[in-house]
């Protein structure tokens, strides 16, 4: 299983992007699925995360109001819309899927296991 994502790119500060993921070798229509992004020289952390009918999200207090996370199982794709975006927004985004099926949206980064590899999101001011 492999979770490839696509989207990202180098764009001004209150610019969009939508980022997007697609798991190669596998659905994930009965799995929650996160957005997690690490800065240069920091660690990864929470981004979004979105329960597999889609009904639940849960967004950390930094992207909170200007992103939005949502999924359309038919197409088997995942997507991060990011708007208003800034430069403190500047990191590698990955995909990721929790291990277990019908998981909660705030069970912690443990609870994941399949990452993809990231795409690059840079935004200047």
């Amino acid at each position: 299983v492999q979770l490839v994502e696509t989207g990202g790119g180098q764009v001004q500060a209150g610019d969009s992007l939508r980022l997007s993921c697609v798991p190669s070798g596998s659905t994930f229509s009965t799995y929650t699925m996160a957005w997690f992004r690490q800065a240069p020289g920091k660690e990864r952390v929470f981004v979004a995360a979105i329960n597999w009918s889609g009904r639940s999200t849960y967004y950390s207090d930094s992207v909170k109001g200007r992103f939005t996370i949502s999924r359309d199982n038919a197409e088997n794709t995942m997507y991060l819309q990011m708007n208003t975006l800034k430069p403190e927004d500047t990191a590698v985004y990955y995909c990721v899927k929790q291990i277990r099926p019908f998981g909660d949206v705030r069970l912690g980064p443990n609870q994941y296991g399949t990452w993809g590899q990231g795409t690059q999101v840079t935004v200047s001011s």
